[in-house]
């Protein structure tokens, strides 16, 4: 056996389910050989060796549970067969699950628990009697068949629970192929509902098993390279997976399991809703009524359906179903969308105002309408308005912050956006943008240049004006402006005020950025909008909208550093530190490196950095203000660092020594499985008028500010004042700095110098 299955382990040829045909077929050879010789050769009657779940299946993958029960018909004193057939087993390290059991116990235990019942619907003969298997696999499927309503509830249940732990397979960096959303237990639990109720519609079973294939493919190949039985397909697992799947990537693999699952999910979806619809009955499902909601589009037992009189060849038929549905919060019936899919439906260029105005009515009903648009996307009539849409959907976003595919992100934006729509002028616009402004993530190229190109084409073909149309596409190329300007840029910088200003060029764009900015942050994740964002967002719009409104970007003075009060402070000459309620500010005298001290000791007790400003006096005084959080405690112990700070700015501490100690103890984390980030130095000598911008991007860890700052004090730079920002194991740190004559940093072997510095700091 052993040489035989690793000869099949090695064997690239099979994939998938054909591998594991070949596994299932090696193991029953010599399962039966197995018994043979248990019985020495002489097989008594009434004893049967039967394959149960995924081995019944014939679906035995490298790490699968070798699932058998030996079924004998009152046969007395059969432990010591089974031993002999059990150790061998157990003797090659593979997992057994076994039993021994008459027909009827096992029929009874099945009778009782689900897990038994399902394993039972696939019983399949092995050796020995095949009078037995067959009485049991018989006996399952009709005592199935009898307790059908009660066994389909459970299964309903068990499967939203699978789905609330295990998540969604085409959203998870890491999916659980096999226990996910749209996984293979997805595809079992149809068909053992399927067994007892007819759950599919013509087509979908074709559909299911090419979605099936791609994802058992995975778990097959992650299983034969990992040696383990594992179902989560990790990070570091994917492009040697991919290589094995004949993938050339692992994007592309990804993006196949992502389509395939969702196509799984969406089925289920669906047809759990109708196994409950007729489990509840008529009589809860409204009666069968029947209310004529629109042109062609009826409300049927609670579902949108085709009325007799819809024109199928009328293109505006499926928004108009899909706006009522999302309007009711419900879905559009099955043979329905099968029936529009179907239909010959050319859309006109360019559309009819009526078409407009139904996808905008679509789009700002908010929720509702993911569920609706998905199922116009799987059966292919969300492409047939927009082609462009084909590149994102089912598109892996492989970072920590993303949640979701690309189409479902976009999705999710819209439905964010249309709670803001109060705060635009154009409802219309901020749908369409929101929809649309990632649209260029499916293309080669910096996605927000090519989405400006893409979306000017689609709004056209949508019958917008010239005007629109250019102003979709400044909206999209420019859509990440206000929170890079607002987290990385120096709001009091009159600078960044009239670089916005000059972007946006009017109100009415900013406001629609502005939606579009918090949609698009809280469609990511939740690491990509918190308070401090929103704050700074919404102060930058503020500042910004009286700009264009003829204010001078140099007058706003709210919050601006130093204070009057702080002056004083700083001109009596004393070192002082104030530690408390998520500021710290220090008044000393100016020399370099203050700064990267204060970091290293707030990075010494896990103190997160926000944002910091720092200002220098004539007479050699320096002022620093550092806003900061603590991720990890309710209640922060500021004496503890009021004490190392006054240590540290008086040379007390071996500050480089303990941070690099706290690195290596809390550093120690179970190995990262996001992909590496790459550390980068940017700079910017246009945003502000008096200091170059320094743009780290690098990973994120314990004291990778203060290590940034004591790089740029060892080249004497003076720091003006910082933005700190964290999502997904990523930072990004900004720094308005000054050289030694307190202007810009523009010689170019001194910005060379700069970026070896900061980069040979971060690999410390």
């Amino acid at each position: 056996m052993v040489p035989q299955r690793e000869l099949l382990l090695a064997d690239d040829r099979l994939k998938g389910a054909a591998w594991c045909r070949a596994h299932s077929d090696l193991v029953d050879c010599w399962l039966a050989e197995l018994l043979s010789q248990a019985c020495d050769s002489d097989l008594p009657s009434g004893l049967a060796l039967v394959a149960i779940g995924g081995y019944g299946r014939s679906e035995l993958c490298p790490g699968s549970d070798i699932d058998v029960m030996l079924v004998h018909d009152r046969i007395p004193d059969l432990r010591s067969i089974a031993d002999r057939i059990w150790y061998p087993i157990w003797d090659l390290g593979l997992k057994l699950g076994q039993s021994v059991t008459t027909v009827k116990e096992a029929l009874a235990l099945a009778d009782d628990d689900l897990d038994t019942a399902t394993a039972l619907l696939s019983a399949r003969h092995i050796a020995g009697d095949p009078t037995l298997s067959a009485q049991l696999a018989e006996g399952a499927s009709l005592q199935w068949e009898r307790r059908a309503r009660r066994w389909l509830s459970r299964l309903a249940e068990r499967t939203e629970e699978r789905h609330t732990r295990f998540g969604e397979v085409a959203f998870r960096l890491e999916p659980d192929l096999k226990e996910g959303r749209g996984g293979l237990r997805d595809v079992h639990a149809l068909g053992w509902a399927e067994a007892s109720h007819r759950v599919l519609l013509e087509h979908d079973a074709q559909s299911i098993s090419r979605a099936y294939a791609v994802i058992l493919d995975a778990r097959v190949e992650l299983q034969r390279l990992t040696g383990r039985p594992n179902n989560v397909l990790a990070l570091q697992e994917q492009p040697a997976v991919a290589r094995a799947m004949g993938d050339p990537d692992a994007d592309t693999m990804m993006a196949r399991i992502a389509e395939a699952s969702r196509m799984i999910a969406w089925t289920g979806d669906d047809a759990w809703r109708r196994i409950r619809s007729d489990l509840r009955g008529k009589v809860s499902r409204g009666g069968g009524r029947t209310q004529k909601i629109g042109e062609g589009v009826l409300l049927r037992d609670g579902e949108v359906e085709l009325g007799d009189d819809a024109a199928l060849d009328d293109p505006l038929l499926p928004l108009r179903a899909a706006l009522e549905a999302a309007r009711r919060e419900t879905v559009i019936e099955r043979i329905s969308l099968e029936r529009m899919a179907g239909a010959p439906a050319k859309v006109p260029e360019p559309w009819p105002d009526e078409m407009r105005r139904l996808l905008v009515d679509l789009l700002t009903t908010g929720s509702p309408a993911i569920r609706v648009v998905e199922a116009l996307d799987q059966r292919g009539l969300w492409v047939r308005m927009f082609p462009e849409w084909r590149p994102v959907q089912a598109r892996p976003q492989h970072n920590a912050y993303h949640l979701f595919t690309v189409d479902r992100h976009l999705l999710e934006t819209t439905a964010r956006a249309s709670a803001l729509t109060g705060r635009v002028e154009r409802v219309d616009m901020l749908a369409i943008v929101a929809l649309l402004h990632d649209i260029g993530k499916g293309y080669p190229g910096d996605h927000s240049k090519v989405g400006a190109e893409l979306i000017q084409t689609m709004t056209a073909r949508m019958g917008f004006s010239p005007d629109e149309v250019a102003t979709f596409g400044e909206l999209v190329r420019h859509h990440l402006l206000l929170p890079d300007a607002a987290t990385r840029r120096d709001l009091d910088d009159p600078g960044t005020l009239q670089m916005v200003a000059r972007t946006v060029k009017t109100r009415e764009r900013l406001h629609l950025l502005w939606a579009l900015t918090e949609a698009d942050s809280l469609a990511t994740g939740p690491s990509a909008w918190s308070p401090w964002k929103a704050s700074l967002v919404t102060e930058l719009v503020g500042r910004v909208d009286k700009v264009l409104q003829g204010t001078p970007a140099g007058n706003f003075t709210n919050g601006a550093f130093p204070t009057d009060e702080q002056l004083k402070k700083l001109a009596d000459g004393r070192h002082t530190i104030e530690a408390g309620n998520g500021v710290v500010t220090v008044y000393a005298s100016d020399r370099p490196g203050t700064f990267s001290r204060v970091a290293g000791v707030l990075a010494l007790h896990g103190l997160d950095v926000l944002s910091a400003n720092a200002y220098s006096s004539d007479d050699g005084r320096a002022l620093s203000q550092f806003k900061v959080a603590d991720p990890r405690r309710d209640v922060t112990p500021w004496d503890r660092v009021h004490k190392d700070l006054k240590l540290a700015l008086e040379g007390g501490l071996a500050l480089q020594a303990r941070v690099a100690e706290r690195a290596r103890t809390y550093g120690k984390r179970k190995p990262t499985t996001r992909k590496p980030v790459a550390a980068s130095v940017r700079f910017d000598n246009h945003s502000s008028q008096h200091a170059t911008v320094i743009e780290v991007h690098a990973a994120d860890g314990v004291g990778v500010l203060y290590r940034i700052t004591r790089a740029l004090a060892d080249l004497d730079l003076d720091i003006r004042s910082a933005k700190v920002q964290t999502m997904g194991g990523k930072v990004v740190d900004s720094f308005y700095v000054r050289g030694q004559e307190g202007g810009k940093i523009t010689d170019g072997h001194t910005l060379k110098e700069l970026e070896k510095a900061v980069l040979h700091s971060l690999t410390d």
